[in-house]
């Protein structure tokens, strides 16, 4: 990667342009960390950019941003530039291209604001990045309250920027995250969630959840997770703290899990392992899913993790075939993770997580014969199709689970003694 963007580069200045790495790979350089991405910022117009690369993509010309192929990778090639007002909150009205010191100070945040010249490996901090980085500090470019008011994201960002590099961020800085925390709405919901998943998802979700509280941004988003802050749980305080505490047992987590161990008290009276009410809860998380913006995929995925989280703790009341079913199910490996993460958290036996795994085992070693029966069956009795068809298949499966219908003879005649036509 490196090798490709330097030979980016090199072009641009045989061009005879400055050209630099820039942003987030220069933080991530000087803190030691796997860089993602190389960015390269140009003194080279757009046109210039196209016209020395021939095959490169304008993606956001008005920005001055071209998406330049090299050594099969791609990388975006940004002119330097200044913004002019912010009309939506969210990005510039226009831009004036210029050089790379007003390009360092349009930026966000400090750390965000460096060049990198990797021809003679100088560090380029016209923002006092370096020494931010150095002292682990999120602070804004220039007046927090500005920067915040050009782009209401950079709210969630520097909440995500302390969580995920373990920064502190400076007092100035929160004051203005606090004060203008009930704008964050103004932002897409779709943007707020990617912003929202990586948090959870990072290194310190836990944080995560008390920058999210303590801000007031939580409140503004989340109202029903925020609520959650006043309810008792019997040992790690609140079910907020609760849903902080395996949050952060579930490191690596993929958004769908991570949210889902967010939402999971939502809507109910009852703890973590409770027996809660259920009444409310499908409908709240469904709610904020949509809110987000997720798709419906996702939703059915967290929903459905949330609706079944509390059936785990009821193995001991389990039938074979309760079990059995559980067991099946597609994320099964989701709802495990979260089951023992609710335990660690809450300080609880282990014994439940250990047994669930060692039947799921069980089930891979020797699995089930698919269903003796379907639909078709039914039919073939003279069964009109409708809701009961579920009803009637769940009852044989269940049946055939338990050894109760070893065979598909056998689950046929239970099906002609009960529901054939005469």
């Amino acid at each position: 990667m490196i090798r490709a963007a330097r030979r980016i580069v090199d072009r641009l200045r045989l061009g005879g342009y400055e050209a630099y790495f820039a942003g987030g790979w220069v933080r991530d350089f000087l803190l030691r960390r796997k860089p993602k991405d190389i960015d390269i910022a140009t003194s080279a117009p757009p046109g210039e950019v196209r016209r020395l690369f021939p095959r490169s993509r304008a993606i956001g010309a008005r920005f001055g941003v071209v998406q330049v192929s090299m050594y099969g990778r791609q990388f975006e090639v940004t002119t330097f530039r200044s913004d002019r007002d912010y009309l939506d909150g969210r990005r510039p009205s226009s831009v004036v291209f210029s050089g790379p010191e007003e390009d360092a100070r349009r930026r966000d945040f400090t750390i965000n604001g460096l060049f990198y010249d990797p021809a003679d490996g100088r560090l380029i901090d016209y923002v006092g990045g370096r020494a931010d980085i150095e002292h682990r500090l999120i602070r804004t470019i220039g007046r927090p309250r500005e920067r915040f008011r050009e782009d209401k994201l950079r709210l969630l960002r520097a909440l995500r920027f302390a969580c995920g590099l373990g920064f502190d961020i400076v007092p100035e800085t929160w004051d203005a995250i606090v004060a203008l925390a009930p704008r964050i709405t103004e932002v897409s919901w779709e943007r707020i969630r990617e912003e929202l998943a990586a948090i959870l998802t990072g290194p310190d979700p836990g944080r995560g959840i008390e920058l999210l509280h303590r801000s007031g941004l939580l409140t503004e988003l989340l109202p029903e997770v925020a609520a959650l802050a006043p309810s008792p749980h019997p040992r790690t305080g609140n079910l907020l703290a609760h849903a902080s505490a395996v949050l952060s047992r579930l490191r690596g987590a993929s958004p769908r899990l991570a949210f889902a161990a967010l939402l999971k008290d939502v809507g109910t009276v009852a703890g973590a392992g409770g027996a809660g009410d259920d009444w409310n809860r499908t409908g709240t998380v469904e709610r904020i899913c949509r809110r987000l913006k997720m798709s419906n995929e996702d939703i059915q995925a967290i929903v459905d993790l949330v609706e079944t989280h509390t059936r785990f703790f009821q193995l001991g009341e389990m039938s074979r075939s309760g079990w059995m079913r559980l067991a099946a199910l597609p994320d099964i490996e989701d709802h495990l993770r979260l089951l023992g993460a609710a335990l660690a958290a809450g300080s609880e036996d282990s014994s439940l997580h250990t047994e669930w795994r060692r039947r799921l085992r069980e089930y891979r070693e020797s699995p089930p014969s698919p269903p003796f029966v379907d639909g078709t069956d039914l039919v073939a009795l003279g069964l009109r199709p409708g809701p009961a068809f579920r009803e009637i298949l769940a009852t044989v499966r269940d049946l055939q689970l338990e050894g109760v219908l070893p065979t598909r003879e056998e689950a046929l005649r239970y099906l002609r003694e009960r529901h054939g036509r005469t």
